[in-house]
Protein backbone atom coordinates (compact mmCIF):
# COMPACT_ATOMS: atom_id res chain seq x y z
CA UNK A 1 0.00 0.00 0.00
CA UNK A 2 1.42 3.13 -1.09
CA UNK A 3 0.27 7.13 -1.06
CA UNK A 4 1.30 9.91 -3.10
CA UNK A 5 0.45 13.58 -2.30
CA UNK A 6 0.44 15.04 -6.20
CA UNK A 7 -0.28 18.69 -7.54
CA UNK A 8 -3.54 19.63 -10.14
CA UNK A 9 -5.29 22.34 -11.70
CA UNK A 10 -8.28 24.34 -9.72
CA UNK A 11 -11.19 25.78 -11.68
CA UNK A 12 -13.97 28.12 -10.58
CA UNK A 13 -17.33 29.24 -12.59
CA UNK A 14 -20.55 28.16 -12.64
CA UNK A 15 -22.24 26.00 -15.88
CA UNK A 16 -26.13 26.34 -16.73
CA UNK A 17 -29.14 24.97 -15.18
CA UNK A 18 -29.04 22.92 -19.10
CA UNK A 19 -25.52 21.39 -18.48
CA UNK A 20 -26.87 20.35 -14.21
CA UNK A 21 -29.75 18.68 -15.50
CA UNK A 22 -28.04 17.08 -18.09
CA UNK A 23 -25.36 15.49 -16.02
CA UNK A 24 -28.07 14.56 -13.45
CA UNK A 25 -29.99 12.85 -16.29
CA UNK A 26 -26.60 10.61 -17.56
CA UNK A 27 -25.66 9.76 -13.29
CA UNK A 28 -29.36 8.40 -13.56
CA UNK A 29 -28.43 6.40 -16.68
CA UNK A 30 -25.48 5.20 -15.21
CA UNK A 31 -26.97 3.70 -12.05
CA UNK A 32 -29.39 1.34 -13.80
CA UNK A 33 -26.30 -0.83 -15.57
CA UNK A 34 -26.60 -4.26 -14.50
CA UNK A 35 -23.78 -6.02 -12.56
CA UNK A 36 -23.05 -7.60 -16.25
CA UNK A 37 -21.17 -4.71 -18.23
CA UNK A 38 -18.35 -3.15 -19.58
CA UNK A 39 -15.09 -4.23 -17.61
CA UNK A 40 -13.99 -0.66 -18.95
CA UNK A 41 -16.75 1.29 -16.87
CA UNK A 42 -15.91 2.50 -13.48
CA UNK A 43 -19.30 2.03 -11.85
CA UNK A 44 -18.36 1.62 -8.09
CA UNK A 45 -17.95 4.89 -7.18
CA UNK A 46 -19.96 8.14 -6.97
CA UNK A 47 -20.20 9.45 -10.08
CA UNK A 48 -20.27 13.21 -10.20
CA UNK A 49 -21.28 15.40 -13.21
CA UNK A 50 -19.27 14.97 -16.53
CA UNK A 51 -17.55 18.78 -16.30
CA UNK A 52 -15.33 20.73 -14.91
CA UNK A 53 -16.00 24.28 -15.31
CA UNK A 54 -13.66 27.25 -16.31
CA UNK A 55 -13.23 30.60 -14.27
CA UNK A 56 -14.95 32.30 -17.69
CA UNK A 57 -18.59 30.08 -16.74
CA UNK A 58 -17.90 27.95 -19.87
CA UNK A 59 -18.24 24.52 -18.81
CA UNK A 60 -15.93 21.83 -20.36
CA UNK A 61 -15.48 18.01 -20.41
CA UNK A 62 -12.52 16.18 -18.28
CA UNK A 63 -11.08 15.29 -21.30
CA UNK A 64 -10.51 18.56 -22.81
CA UNK A 65 -9.65 19.74 -18.99
CA UNK A 66 -6.55 17.52 -19.01
CA UNK A 67 -6.23 16.93 -22.68
CA UNK A 68 -2.54 17.98 -22.92
CA UNK A 69 -1.38 17.01 -19.78
CA UNK A 70 -2.65 13.27 -20.80
CA UNK A 71 -1.60 13.75 -23.97
CA UNK A 72 1.80 14.02 -23.32
CA UNK A 73 2.21 11.90 -20.18
CA UNK A 74 0.49 8.59 -22.33
CA UNK A 75 2.66 9.09 -25.32
CA UNK A 76 4.88 6.28 -24.66
CA UNK A 77 2.12 4.14 -24.01
CA UNK A 78 2.08 1.20 -26.10
CA UNK A 79 -1.67 -0.44 -25.76
CA UNK A 80 -4.83 1.91 -27.03
CA UNK A 81 -6.81 0.25 -24.13
CA UNK A 82 -4.49 1.41 -21.53
CA UNK A 83 -4.88 4.52 -23.01
CA UNK A 84 -8.33 4.68 -22.85
CA UNK A 85 -8.39 3.07 -19.21
CA UNK A 86 -6.34 5.68 -17.97
CA UNK A 87 -8.05 8.83 -19.09
CA UNK A 88 -11.10 7.90 -17.75
CA UNK A 89 -9.44 7.63 -13.98
CA UNK A 90 -7.94 11.14 -14.63
CA UNK A 91 -11.46 12.47 -15.49
CA UNK A 92 -12.67 10.72 -12.51
CA UNK A 93 -9.42 12.08 -10.38
CA UNK A 94 -10.44 15.57 -11.89
CA UNK A 95 -14.25 15.34 -10.13
CA UNK A 96 -12.56 14.48 -6.84
CA UNK A 97 -10.66 17.42 -6.91
CA UNK A 98 -13.28 19.44 -7.99
CA UNK A 99 -15.92 18.39 -5.57
CA UNK A 100 -14.05 17.49 -2.86
CA UNK A 101 -15.08 14.07 -2.97
CA UNK A 102 -13.34 10.66 -2.23
CA UNK A 103 -13.80 7.96 -5.53
CA UNK A 104 -12.74 4.76 -5.81
CA UNK A 105 -11.60 2.81 -9.37
CA UNK A 106 -12.43 -0.71 -10.13
CA UNK A 107 -8.90 -3.22 -9.66
CA UNK A 108 -6.95 -2.37 -12.12
CA UNK A 109 -4.57 -4.17 -14.06
CA UNK A 110 -0.60 -3.34 -14.13
CA UNK A 111 0.32 -1.51 -17.32
CA UNK A 112 -3.27 0.74 -16.06
CA UNK A 113 -2.35 1.31 -12.41
CA UNK A 114 1.09 2.15 -14.05
CA UNK A 115 0.29 4.42 -16.26
CA UNK A 116 -2.28 6.31 -14.16
CA UNK A 117 -0.26 6.68 -11.07
CA UNK A 118 2.57 8.75 -13.68
CA UNK A 119 -0.20 10.26 -15.37
CA UNK A 120 -1.59 11.41 -11.94
CA UNK A 121 1.53 13.21 -11.33
CA UNK A 122 0.50 16.47 -13.31
CA UNK A 123 -2.80 17.21 -11.42
CA UNK A 124 -2.23 18.82 -7.92
CA UNK A 125 -4.66 19.18 -4.81
CA UNK A 126 -5.12 15.18 -5.22
CA UNK A 127 -4.04 12.20 -2.81
CA UNK A 128 -4.17 9.39 -4.31
CA UNK A 129 -4.04 5.22 -2.31
CA UNK A 130 -3.43 2.21 -3.64
CA UNK A 131 -4.69 -0.86 -1.98
CA UNK A 132 -4.73 -4.61 -3.75
CA UNK A 133 -4.96 -6.79 -0.09
CA UNK A 134 -1.12 -7.02 0.37
CA UNK A 135 2.13 -5.15 -0.46
CA UNK A 136 3.20 -7.76 -3.94
CA UNK A 137 -0.39 -7.10 -4.98
CA UNK A 138 -0.16 -7.05 -9.21
CA UNK A 139 -4.41 -5.92 -9.35
CA UNK A 140 -5.21 -2.65 -7.20
CA UNK A 141 -7.97 -0.54 -6.68
CA UNK A 142 -6.82 3.62 -6.83
CA UNK A 143 -8.97 6.14 -4.35
CA UNK A 144 -8.46 9.61 -5.39
CA UNK A 145 -9.37 12.84 -3.24
CA UNK A 146 -8.93 16.34 -2.10
CA UNK A 147 -5.95 15.59 0.62
CA UNK A 148 -8.81 17.40 3.15
CA UNK A 149 -10.78 15.00 2.30
CA UNK A 150 -8.95 11.43 1.47
CA UNK A 151 -7.40 11.66 5.10
CA UNK A 152 -7.55 7.80 5.54
CA UNK A 153 -7.31 4.54 3.78
CA UNK A 154 -10.88 3.66 2.52
CA UNK A 155 -11.95 0.10 3.18
CA UNK A 156 -12.44 -0.39 -0.43
CA UNK A 157 -10.74 -4.22 -0.60
CA UNK A 158 -11.64 -7.55 0.96
CA UNK A 159 -10.24 -11.21 1.17
CA UNK A 160 -12.10 -14.36 1.02
CA UNK A 161 -10.62 -17.97 1.27
CA UNK A 162 -11.93 -20.96 -1.23
CA UNK A 163 -11.18 -24.33 0.23
CA UNK A 164 -12.17 -27.59 -0.55
CA UNK A 165 -10.69 -30.87 -1.41
CA UNK A 166 -8.43 -30.47 -3.70
CA UNK A 167 -6.34 -33.71 -2.96
CA UNK A 168 -7.11 -35.56 -6.24
CA UNK A 169 -8.11 -32.79 -8.43
CA UNK A 170 -5.01 -30.65 -9.61
CA UNK A 171 -6.00 -26.88 -10.09
CA UNK A 172 -4.54 -23.87 -11.21
CA UNK A 173 -5.17 -19.83 -11.32
CA UNK A 174 -7.51 -20.22 -14.25
CA UNK A 175 -9.67 -23.06 -12.70
CA UNK A 176 -10.54 -20.45 -9.76
CA UNK A 177 -10.79 -16.98 -12.09
CA UNK A 178 -12.93 -19.03 -14.31
CA UNK A 179 -15.15 -20.77 -11.30
CA UNK A 180 -15.59 -16.87 -9.81
CA UNK A 181 -16.29 -15.59 -13.47
CA UNK A 182 -18.83 -18.22 -13.69
CA UNK A 183 -20.81 -16.79 -10.85
CA UNK A 184 -21.68 -13.59 -13.15
CA UNK A 185 -19.50 -10.94 -11.50
CA UNK A 186 -16.97 -9.10 -13.75
CA UNK A 187 -12.63 -9.26 -13.95
CA UNK A 188 -12.97 -5.57 -12.96
CA UNK A 189 -14.46 -6.52 -9.40
CA UNK A 190 -11.71 -9.01 -9.04
CA UNK A 191 -8.01 -8.81 -7.59
CA UNK A 192 -5.09 -11.35 -7.60
CA UNK A 193 -5.73 -14.87 -7.16
CA UNK A 194 -3.31 -16.07 -4.55
CA UNK A 195 -2.84 -20.15 -5.02
CA UNK A 196 -2.47 -21.58 -1.64
CA UNK A 197 0.60 -24.62 -0.80
CA UNK A 198 -0.45 -27.96 -0.12
CA UNK A 199 -3.34 -28.24 -2.25
CA UNK A 200 -5.27 -26.03 0.42
CA UNK A 201 -7.48 -23.93 -2.50
CA UNK A 202 -6.87 -19.77 -2.53
CA UNK A 203 -7.36 -16.72 -1.08
CA UNK A 204 -8.57 -14.01 -3.27
CA UNK A 205 -9.05 -10.08 -3.23
CA UNK A 206 -12.78 -8.52 -4.15
CA UNK A 207 -14.45 -5.53 -3.97
CA UNK A 208 -16.63 -5.56 -0.68
CA UNK A 209 -19.99 -4.97 -2.17
CA UNK A 210 -19.60 -9.02 -3.41
CA UNK A 211 -18.26 -10.75 -0.57
CA UNK A 212 -22.08 -12.22 0.74
CA UNK A 213 -22.64 -12.78 -2.90
CA UNK A 214 -19.44 -14.95 -3.76
CA UNK A 215 -19.78 -16.91 -0.61
CA UNK A 216 -23.57 -18.03 -1.12
CA UNK A 217 -22.81 -18.28 -5.03
CA UNK A 218 -19.55 -20.23 -5.39
CA UNK A 219 -19.71 -23.37 -4.84
CA UNK A 220 -17.53 -25.40 -7.30
CA UNK A 221 -13.96 -25.31 -8.70
CA UNK A 222 -13.69 -28.04 -11.65
CA UNK A 223 -15.41 -30.94 -10.08
CA UNK A 224 -14.80 -30.08 -6.51
CA UNK A 225 -17.12 -28.75 -3.58
CA UNK A 226 -16.10 -25.79 -2.08
CA UNK A 227 -16.52 -23.19 0.69
CA UNK A 228 -16.10 -19.56 0.37
CA UNK A 229 -15.65 -17.54 3.47
CA UNK A 230 -14.38 -13.61 4.06
CA UNK A 231 -10.96 -13.62 6.27
CA UNK A 232 -8.91 -10.63 7.42
CA UNK A 233 -6.30 -9.24 5.13
CA UNK A 234 -3.95 -9.91 7.70
CA UNK A 235 -5.33 -13.90 7.13
CA UNK A 236 -4.12 -13.97 3.63
CA UNK A 237 -1.28 -16.56 2.78
CA UNK A 238 1.26 -14.93 0.06
CA UNK A 239 5.20 -15.36 -0.24
CA UNK A 240 7.25 -12.74 -1.90
CA UNK A 241 8.41 -13.77 -5.57
CA UNK A 242 11.53 -15.65 -5.69
CA UNK A 243 13.64 -13.85 -8.24
CA UNK A 244 17.09 -14.20 -9.88
CA UNK A 245 18.92 -11.70 -11.24
CA UNK A 246 21.80 -11.36 -13.50
CA UNK A 247 23.14 -8.76 -16.87
CA UNK A 248 23.30 -8.88 -20.17
CA UNK A 249 25.06 -6.79 -22.43
CA UNK A 250 23.07 -6.37 -26.12
CA UNK A 251 23.87 -3.86 -28.59
CA UNK A 252 20.01 -2.62 -29.36
CA UNK A 253 17.07 -2.93 -26.16
CA UNK A 254 14.96 -4.55 -28.91
CA UNK A 255 12.66 -6.68 -27.31
CA UNK A 256 14.02 -9.99 -29.27
CA UNK A 257 17.68 -9.29 -28.08
CA UNK A 258 16.68 -8.69 -24.54
CA UNK A 259 14.13 -11.41 -24.51
CA UNK A 260 16.37 -14.16 -25.98
CA UNK A 261 18.90 -13.27 -22.95
CA UNK A 262 16.20 -13.34 -20.26
CA UNK A 263 15.25 -16.28 -21.25
CA UNK A 264 17.96 -18.22 -22.80
CA UNK A 265 16.56 -19.20 -26.00
CA UNK A 266 17.96 -18.18 -29.68
CA UNK A 267 17.14 -14.38 -31.00
CA UNK A 268 15.09 -16.24 -33.66
CA UNK A 269 13.21 -18.28 -31.54
CA UNK A 270 12.41 -15.45 -29.60
CA UNK A 271 11.23 -13.60 -32.66
CA UNK A 272 9.04 -16.68 -33.48
CA UNK A 273 7.48 -16.48 -30.13
CA UNK A 274 6.89 -12.64 -30.33
CA UNK A 275 5.45 -12.72 -33.85
CA UNK A 276 2.97 -16.07 -33.37
CA UNK A 277 1.39 -13.71 -30.04
CA UNK A 278 3.27 -15.63 -27.47
CA UNK A 279 5.05 -12.65 -25.79
CA UNK A 280 3.46 -9.35 -23.35
CA UNK A 281 4.95 -6.45 -22.22
CA UNK A 282 3.30 -5.09 -19.27
CA UNK A 283 0.61 -7.61 -19.53
CA UNK A 284 -0.10 -6.49 -23.39
CA UNK A 285 0.26 -8.63 -26.34
CA UNK A 286 3.65 -7.28 -28.27
CA UNK A 287 4.02 -8.84 -32.28
CA UNK A 288 6.81 -6.51 -33.16
CA UNK A 289 10.29 -7.93 -32.42
CA UNK A 290 11.56 -4.21 -32.67
CA UNK A 291 9.78 -3.29 -29.33
CA UNK A 292 12.21 -1.20 -27.26
CA UNK A 293 12.28 -2.17 -24.00
CA UNK A 294 12.35 0.36 -20.69
CA UNK A 295 13.27 -0.23 -17.07
CA UNK A 296 10.31 -1.38 -15.00
CA UNK A 297 9.28 -3.45 -17.75
CA UNK A 298 7.82 -6.80 -17.71
CA UNK A 299 7.70 -9.49 -20.36
CA UNK A 300 5.62 -12.67 -19.88
CA UNK A 301 6.49 -15.71 -22.52
CA UNK A 302 3.74 -18.40 -22.67
CA UNK A 303 5.22 -21.29 -21.03
CA UNK A 304 8.47 -19.42 -20.22
CA UNK A 305 7.69 -17.51 -17.51
CA UNK A 306 8.10 -13.71 -16.63
CA UNK A 307 10.91 -11.34 -16.76
CA UNK A 308 11.83 -7.93 -15.23
CA UNK A 309 13.65 -5.44 -17.28
CA UNK A 310 15.83 -3.60 -14.42
CA UNK A 311 18.55 -1.19 -14.42
CA UNK A 312 19.78 -0.22 -18.29
CA UNK A 313 23.26 1.43 -18.57
CA UNK A 314 25.24 2.40 -21.20
CA UNK A 315 28.55 0.93 -22.38
CA UNK A 316 31.44 2.71 -23.60
CA UNK A 317 31.46 0.64 -27.09
CA UNK A 318 28.01 2.08 -27.52
CA UNK A 319 25.58 -0.80 -25.94
CA UNK A 320 23.81 -1.59 -23.08
CA UNK A 321 23.86 -3.16 -20.05
CA UNK A 322 20.83 -4.42 -18.97
CA UNK A 323 19.57 -6.14 -16.01
CA UNK A 324 17.43 -8.92 -16.07
CA UNK A 325 15.11 -10.03 -13.19
CA UNK A 326 13.96 -13.45 -13.79
CA UNK A 327 11.18 -15.08 -11.59
CA UNK A 328 11.37 -18.90 -10.70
Amino acid sequence: MWILRISAMAATGFCSQAFARRSVLQFESLRSIHLRTNPSNFRIFPLAAPFTSSASGVCHSPTQAVKGETDIVLKGARDKDTVEDVKRVLEMANRASLRREVLHTDFLTPPVLKESMLALEKFSDIKVVSQGGYPEAERCRLSVGHPEVLTSDPDIVAALSISGNFGFEPYSHGDFLGAILGTGIVRDKLGDIIILEGEKGAHILVVPELVDFLASSLDKVRNVSVTCQKIPLLALEYQPPRTKSFKAVEASLRLDSVGSAGFKISRSKMANLISDGDVRVNWASVTKSNTTVRTGDIISVSGKGRLKIGEINSTRKGKFAVELIKFL
